[in-house]
C-alpha cells in the first residue's frame, strides 16, 4: 500500500508541474511577453524568420536554429557553442537589450 501512495504522490507532482510549472509550455500553454510577439495581444506566437544571435551577433534563420528561453524571451543561436556560452552567463550578452528586459533571474 505504501508503494502505491508513493507512486501516486509523484504522479500528482508530475501532473501539477506539467500543468502549471516549468513544463506548462510543453502542454501548449502560452506565456505572455515573448520577445518578437506580434502586436495586439494575440497569444499565438510564431518565431520571426530570422533573428540575431546575442553571442556572435550573426543573423540566424530561426527555422532549425538552436534556441534558448531566458526570462520569458526566446533567443536563437548559430551554433551549440554560442547557446552554451549564453546559457552560462546570459547577462553578459544583454548589452543591447533595454534595461526593462534585464530583471532578476
Amino acid at each position: 500500500m505504501g508503494t502505491i501512495g508513493y507512486l501516486l504522490f509523484w504522479a500528482v507532482m508530475f501532473f501539477v508541474m506539467m500543468r502549471f510549472g516549468c513544463g506548462a509550455h510543453v502542454m501548449g500553454h502560452h506565456h505572455h511577453g515573448h520577445r518578437n510577439a506580434p502586436p495586439g495581444g494575440n497569444d499565438e506566437w510564431t518565431p520571426p524568420a530570422q533573428d540575431r544571435d546575442p553571442v556572435c551577433r550573426k543573423i540566424v534563420p530561426t527555422a532549425g536554429a538552436k534556441s534558448s528561453i531566458w526570462e520569458g524571451h526566446a533567443y536563437y543561436f548559430c551554433s551549440e557553442d554560442c547557446r552554451t556560452k549564453f546559457e552560462a552567463a546570459p547577462r553578459t550578452y544583454m548589452g543591447n537589450v533595454p534595461v526593462a528586459h534585464q530583471g532578476a533571474a
